[in-house]
């Protein structure tokens, strides 16, 4: 019998709360107009004073890839800065593992940005009279780490983002994609906990940034750290947010997992963004699948048929202590038991029927799920059948129609492609 899992609690990293900024001569006198829920543009035209941030309240927990999105002028550029405090709010909380970020004096705010956290920028913003190992190891060099030490390591990082033989090279010397590695790679040269990464890919032609995409991803799979990325593109943000939090003009507007943004939009505004996403390279199997039913756990084919007869179909799933074993029908029970009525119940009743893992994307399981007359078994890598995916649950997520939508099967394919 497989282990309980243990799921674990996210540990808070990261706290913002209630955070203002207006940007201006004199912000804390007109914060009230803020707070009167004067728009934007309103309190612009009264004051001279623009509106950055409006109540932003979000917690980042460690090990996570969090994205903040949003379109030119939303604030997603100004909310990142104040992490590291190169802006200071108007009004507001900022918290680091319980420690007010706010309350840091410059000697303490120095340290807190030289080993806490790392930026990479989305010019690159590399040393163009420095090489290109030099211009990894230069955040442990201003941290007063040896040169030998800091060049080692930098080494290391270089090999770990692909660009090993590079180290000599000079930033001009590179393409892009390279440039961009290299900023990645000083980033992690220092082992902050933190990394705070500002459209860091949007420079990149779509080819080389869906690579670097990948690297990310893989790069976070063994780093496990705390990633804050900041993008306009949506699809960026689902391929690679574990959490997304969505801003316009200096507000919040939705804040969740990649899925429920994509299939519950909050707002008008979040629906036209999500609108034109490839839903079926965005989600996966488990995102959409219907809770795992028609279990037939018997051991004799009596005990099965009974079980069958309290379905709303005609076809079951044979689970036993071996897990999944294929799909069964009324039909065959019945065969069975005119055989045989104190027949066992085994795997030789059923039909082949391959099973999904949840963590598949969508788009690969399309075809297997349109050809099959049954709902697909969902089967997650301990075996446990864990859910069911049916062409009306694709025509439903894809076509973004209703489950008995009257869409041919071949409609919602196209639409899918």
């Amino acid at each position: 019998m497989a282990e309980a899992k243990i799921e674990t609690q996210p540990t808070a990293l990261i706290k913002i709360e209630g955070l203002y900024k207006l940007f201006g001569k004199n912000p804390k006198k007109y914060m009230p107009l803020v707070h009167e829920g004067k728009s934007k543009d309103e309190i612009l035209a009264a004051t001279g004073h623009t509106l950055g941030l409006k109540d932003i309240n979000m917690t980042i927990n460690k090990g996570e890839i969090f994205v903040i999105m949003g379109l030119s002028g939303s604030g997603k550029s100004t909310l990142i800065r104040h992490f590291n405090r190169l802006i200071d709010p108007t009004e507001g909380v900022i918290e680091m593992e319980g420690t007010d970020v706010m309350k840091l004096g410059p000697k303490e705010l120095e340290q807190f940005r030289r080993h806490k956290m790392s930026m990479v920028f989305q010019r690159f913003g590399l040393l163009p009279h420095k090489t290109v190992v030099d211009n990894v190891a230069y955040g442990l060099s201003i941290q007063g780490v040896s040169k030998s030490e800091s060049t080692a390591k930098a080494k290391e990082w270089l090999e770990t983002v692909g660009l090993a033989g590079y180290e000599e090279q000079y930033p001009a010397q590179l393409s892009g994609g390279q440039q961009q590695r290299v900023g990645l790679a000083r980033a992690l040269c220092t082992d902050a906990e933190i990394l705070l990464m500002d459209e860091a890919f949007s420079a990149l032609d779509p080819l080389i940034r869906s690579e670097m995409q990948d690297q990310l991803i893989e790069l976070q799979q063994k780093l496990q750290k705390t990633i804050i990325f900041i993008t306009h593109d949506l699809d960026e943000a689902l391929r690679i947010g574990d959490r997304i939090a969505i801003l316009k003009d200096g507000e919040m507007v939705q804040q969740g997992e990649p899925e429920e943004i994509l299939l519950n939009p909050a707002t008008d505004y979040v629906e036209a963004f999500v609108r034109d996403v490839n839903r079926a390279r965005a989600l996966t199997v488990e995102t959409v699948m219907k809770d795992p039913a028609y279990r037939i756990t018997a051991d004799t084919i009596e005990e099965a048929l009974k079980q069958m007869r309290g379905f709303k179909e005609d076809y079951g799933y044979y689970i036993n202590d071996d897990g999944y074993q294929g799909v069964v029908t009324e039909e065959a029970l019945e065969d069975a038991y005119a055989e045989d009525n104190n027949a066992e119940m085994t795997s030789e009743c059923c039909e082949d029927l391959d099973s999904i893992s949840p963590d598949a994307v969508l788009e690969t399981v399309i075809p297997e799920t349109l050809n099959s007359e049954y709902s697909l078994p969902v089967v997650d890598e301990d075996g446990e059948f864990t859910g069911m995916l049916s062409r009306s649950t694709l025509a439903e997520v894809l076509g973004n129609e209703t489950a008995d939508s009257s869409e041919s099967v071949e409609e919602t394919e196209r639409k899918a492609g």
